[in-house]
């Protein structure tokens, strides 16, 4: 255990860019470093973990409080980073410094990281083996500069980077939320499934959260992915749910909408590929000028008083 009660997990998912944005912006993370462990090397650089030849991997250590965020969520967000069959890197990084691993500081992150492997196992997920190693942490080496946040400093490189590794199809493929549109059909109402799956838009002031302003957060109707919380909701007078932020962007994607002769960025979940509604740069300046205007079809409401019930526990701080 760190200071003030904090804690630090070690996870090697293959190339680091990839492994800082899954973990920031949540509840509980405090910090999320790119570097290398698990070598012998002092002090290497990234072209000598490159080169093979220095014994360590590509690795994020992360800072987190277990209160609010504990060890064994960190484990499974883990594993939904990665293809835990491949022992011989990840995706087309190949070689010893991208292969993945739980490096455990401690017994009691070791006894989880092993419970967690053998219940994915158990799982059926994968046909192949799970062959990430479960390893004794060793000196972590924060990398250079500017392989810290890179998924925020050059935001379309690491976008084009995870989709063309193939990490991006992988994850969809085998850790989203992937129905068929007949069972969404059941799944959802008739003015749920229009908005997410076929881009539609409800009436203004006739659907249910565009004046609900109690306590709690928003999650995909679908995955039951946290998306907004009511403490970034605001009134901005178009009839529909509007916030100046989302809980973490990175499980929004933004394309270009030119339907209707306008121009406008649409919004969708990253885990379900539901449609939401549109961002506009017309919001509250104080707040950081943008407005999320959104669909309530698109969401659930989860009110304060029900977040540890429902599983989301780590979002009580919002309210304190």
């Amino acid at each position: 255990m760190t200071d003030k009660g904090l804690d630090k997990a070690i996870f090697a998912g293959g190339c680091f860019w990839c492994m800082v944005e899954p973990f920031d912006e949540r509840p509980g993370i405090i910090k999320v470093v790119s570097g290398y462990t698990g070598g012998d090397k002092p002090n290497p650089t990234y072209e000598e973990v490159c080169s093979e030849t220095t014994g360590h991997r590509e690795a994020v250590e992360i800072t987190y409080d277990p209160v609010i965020f504990p060890y064994k969520k960190l484990v499974e967000l883990f594993w939904q980073q990665i293809d835990p069959t491949d022992d011989g890197g990840q995706f087309h990084d190949r070689g010893e410094s991208y292969k993945t691993a739980i490096y455990y500081r401690n017994d009691e992150q070791r006894q989880i990281a092993e419970q967690s492997k053998r219940e994915l196992e158990a799982s059926g997920k994968f046909n192949d083996p799970i062959v990430t190693d479960i390893l004794p942490a060793k000196t972590f080496y924060v990398a250079e500069e500017s392989h810290q946040d890179y998924y925020k400093k050059q935001s379309f490189h690491y976008q084009l980077y995870k989709k063309g590794s193939g990490r991006a199809d992988f994850i969809k493929k085998h850790w989203k939320n992937n129905f068929s549109k007949e069972e969404l059909r059941k799944k959802l109402t008739p003015i749920q499934y229009h908005v997410t799956q076929e881009n539609g838009t409800e009436r203004p002031y006739d659907n249910e959260y565009w004046n609900n302003f109690a306590d709690g957060i928003y999650v995909d109707i679908i995955s039951g992915e946290p998306l907004f919380s009511s403490t970034d909701q605001y009134d901005a007078g178009c009839g529909w749910p509007s916030f100046t932020q989302p809980l973490s962007r990175s499980r929004l994607t933004e394309n270009l909408d030119t339907s209707f002769g306008m121009r406008r960025i649409e919004v969708r979940s990253e885990s379900a590929d539901s449609h939401l509604g549109h961002v506009f740069d017309d919001g509250p300046a104080d707040k950081g000028g943008m407005r999320y205007c959104i669909n309530s079809a698109a969401l659930r409401f989860i009110p304060k008083e029900k977040l540890k019930e429902e599983g989301y526990e780590e979002y009580l701080q919002l309210f304190e």
